[in-house]
């Protein structure tokens, strides 16, 4: 049923929110995927071999992933409690800004300091990620959410990509934007993400409406009211069925989606590709994929959006296949040789945005509204504990045979198992637990 118009927000109120997505994909983009893992391995590891800088990356990436899929349920039910995401939000926002401003001040050596400030960092991205995700039914309804979501994903890649090509740019010619060389530029960099970060991050606070209900209560009460919540939650998750196979497929392909995102580097400098290739490739992915995920919005909206999500996994397996057999020879277009790398990130770019994008719409239509950052909390949890698994799976398989091209094949299972449950995915009908 499509709302009153005077209960339907605000065209700012959508811009705001989708505007926090072109915030901190900043980070996603410049520091997460970008340089930090190579300034890590060249400047705060120096010294140490190769294979330990990967060990202690990795290590990183892993901790902060466990403690936010540790806590996302409790901050999600505290926040339904009390009525405080925007100020939940904000918190963890500041925590990632300032982590991020710091690594400036990190010096060359110093790969404790700078693991520990890259946790914080990770942990305040990932935690903010809650209460946003969260706060879109307070600018959606059944009807526009696949448009808003798709919006919000569609900025990301355009904000986010914009300010890495800035940076890449700046380390690539320092003596231009007035850096004494390529080591300060990308310091900077870090500086850049965070005031974007903080500066796109006012739109949502001051014009996103916060929604009603909660109560006024102590932390400590807020987080005993919180676990008890989520107990409750995860009964209220096992009986509503609809919601229960969606989470179970959501687990397993967004598991390989974050694979395919945080490994991607990895895999093409293990079979040979170059940083350049592998840079161009990440700015390949954000600028593609800003107008894809708009164009997946306008599909999902015809199509429906289980039929999309499908077609998405379905081209997922097909990267898989197409990553596992490249080779370093280019392609040459017009006289010009391009790196068959592109033409990998390309396809990853037509559904990437779309995929995370419609997989937060389609959930969003499943649970009730009134405890959405609770069962967003869980969400969040799920898609943590896959940056976790689907990392170790590509890695041990690569390992085991000695080829990291099985190891790419192998997340296609993921894909697979995914699809097929989503398949039994009743969305016909909101689930029951909207109607309770």
């Amino acid at each position: 049923m499509v709302p009153p118009p005077e209960s339907r927000p605000s065209r700012r109120a959508v811009l705001s929110w989708a505007i926090y997505d072109w915030a901190n994909s900043s980070f996603a983009t410049t520091v997460m995927a970008g340089f930090f893992p190579i300034f890590f391995k060249d400047y705060w590891s120096e010294g140490h071999e190769p294979t330990e800088s990967t060990f202690w990356l990795g290590l990183s990436v892993s901790t902060a992933s466990l403690i936010v899929a540790s806590v996302a349920p409790f901050l999600g039910a505290m926040a339904d409690r009390t009525g405080r995401k925007k100020r939940s939000l904000a918190f963890f926002a500041g925590v990632g800004i300032l982590a991020t401003g710091g690594l400036f001040f990190v010096g060359q050596g110093n790969w404790p300091a700078a693991a520990a400030l890259y946790v914080m960092g990770m942990i305040g991205f990932l935690c903010s990620l809650i209460f946003y995700d969260s706060l879109i039914v307070s600018v959606s309804d059944r009807n526009t959410v696949d448009m808003v979501s798709s919006r919000g994903y569609g900025l990301g890649y355009l904000g986010g990509g914009l300010l890495f090509l800035f940076n890449v740019a700046a380390v690539l010619r320092p003596e231009v934007f007035g850096f004494s060389g390529v080591e300060a530029a990308v310091r900077w960099a870090f500086v850049s993400v965070a005031l974007w970060w903080a500066v796109f991050s006012i739109p949502l606070l001051a014009f996103v409406p916060e929604p009603p209900g909660g109560t006024k209560m102590s932390l400590a009460r807020s987080a005993r009211e919180g676990f008890t919540q989520v107990i409750r939650t995860f009964r209220e998750i096992r009986k509503v069925k609809v919601v229960f196979i969606f989470l179970l497929a959501y687990w397993f392909y967004i598991d390989g989606v974050d694979t395919v995102i945080t490994m991607a580097v990895d895999y093409g400098k293990s079979i040979g590709f170059g940083t350049t290739d592998l840079i161009i490739a990440l700015l390949l992915v954000q600028f593609v994929g800003f107008q894809f995920a708009y164009l997946t919005g306008f599909i999902a909206q015809r199509w429906g959006t289980k039929r999309t999500l499908l077609v998405c996994l379905a081209v997922y397996v097909v990267v898989t296949v197409v990553g596992s057999n490249l080779d370093l020879q280019p392609y040459r277009i017009f006289g010009i040789e391009l790196s068959k790398f592109y033409a990998v990130a390309v396809l990853v770019a037509t559904v990437q945005g779309g995929t995370q994008a419609l997989s937060r719409a389609f959930y969003s239509r499943l649970i009730p509204r009134e405890k959405a950052a609770e069962f967003f909390g869980f969400y969040n949890m799920l898609g943590k504990f896959a940056t976790i698994i689907g990392p170790v799976l590509m890695g041990t398989v690569g390992r085991l045979t000695g080829n990291p091209r099985m190891g790419i094949q192998s997340v296609a299972l993921l894909f697979v198992v995914g699809a097929l449950i989503l398949w039994r995915v009743d969305d016909a009908r909101p689930s029951e637990a909207t109607r309770q």
